[in-house]
């Protein structure tokens, strides 16, 4: 006896924004460098994003934002590890279940597919106001959830100096981002599910371009 082979069919979909992800990692984070956090043994913090444009078999996600905050108990190949998510308040029930199928991976994007195998214990969506500053070309941001985290993101600085100093990593190959800003935490913080607290370590921000066949831009 044969068997049809059943063909699976991802949804498209595409979003392009503002990306955010800060960590406990040294400035540079060297998860995305040498594969393993660094100074400490795991891996926490948050990331997050606000689409500038963006769809979903045809439902808009422009203007929505989402964020979630993490914990590995190691490196983050090592698996384990725990998220809590967080979902713009004005979407609809439509774009929920959009956001939520790209995020946990059901839909797709290597990003988030690579997530949902690392990080097996989810907790949430909440649908929740998120805060949201963002500028890139000045290092500057700062993202927060009433009542669950806040982060904030500042310049590095020479310390003989203070001056500001400006690093960017490229990423060529990247499936988070290809290039991203290199700036620092002033303010890492999780009240939630995940519970955290750190100051000047690593924060990422970049512009980027995710679908649901992995890293675009």
């Amino acid at each position: 006896m044969t068997y049809a082979r059943k063909e699976v069919t991802v949804p498209k979909w595409r979003m392009k924004g503002e990306y955010i992800k800060n960590c406990n990692c040294l400035a540079s984070c060297p998860c995305d460098t040498i594969g393993v956090p660094a100074p400490h043994a795991n891996c926490e913090g948050m990331a997050g994003m606000r689409i500038l444009e963006g769809s979903f078999d045809g439902v808009d996600l422009s203007g929505l934002k989402w964020v979630a905050t993490v914990h590995w108990p190691g490196a983050l190949h090592e698996g384990n590890g725990t998220m809590e998510a967080f979902l713009d308040a004005n979407a609809s029930e439509a774009q929920r279940n959009a956001l939520v199928q790209i995020l946990t991976g059901q839909a797709g994007g290597g990003l988030f597919e690579v997530l949902a195998a690392v990080c097996p214990n989810v907790v949430g969506p909440h649908f929740v106001p998120i805060e949201w500053e963002f500028d890139r070309e000045k290092r500057r941001a700062r993202v927060a959830v009433a009542g669950y985290m806040e982060t904030v993101s500042k310049p590095l600085t020479i310390p003989p100096t203070g001056e500001e100093q400006r690093v960017v990593v490229q990423m060529p190959n990247g499936f988070e981002y290809k290039s991203m800003e290199v700036a620092q935490t002033a303010v890492l913080r999780s009240k939630g599910a995940v519970n955290f607290e750190w100051e000047g370590t690593h924060s990422s921000l970049a512009i980027v371009e995710h679908t649901d066949q992995g890293l675009a831009a």
